[in-house]
């Protein structure tokens, strides 16, 4: 916390997403001028239970704002117009099961006809 010692904190806000939770600060320079810091925080968990917190931070002047914001609408169009909106990321999940893949199982097992031996 010693970066923020000494910067006055203007407006934030805060973003909570899974394990990530993302930090948007206004700070001032020692000019007086405003800039946006944008802060990811990642949890990391270790199997003895202890953990830590991964950062990464990336600093937005004013002179870039209009250009940013541009190629990050762009960006995000992009990406929803290509996959839409639904969120995937549960496949990666180890107990992830497709909707479709659970309702062939089913289908399979229903067309076979259930065989006692003991009638034989």
């Amino acid at each position: 916390m010693k970066e923020r010692e000494g910067q006055e904190e203007i407006f934030s806000q805060i973003l909570r997403a899974g394990r990530r939770t993302y930090f948007f600060d206004v700070r001032a320079t020692k000019a007086g001028d405003y800039y946006l810091t944008v802060t990811e925080s990642k949890k990391f968990t270790h199997d003895d239970g202890s953990f830590h917190y991964q950062k990464h931070k990336i600093y937005l002047y004013k002179e870039d704002f209009v250009e940013f914001q541009e190629q990050l609408k762009q960006a995000t169009d992009y990406i929803i117009n290509e996959k839409g909106e639904e969120v995937i990321s549960e496949r990666h999940q180890k107990d992830f099961k497709k909707e479709e893949d659970a309702d062939d199982e089913n289908m399979a097992t229903a067309d076979f006809t259930e065989v006692n031996f003991d009638d034989i």
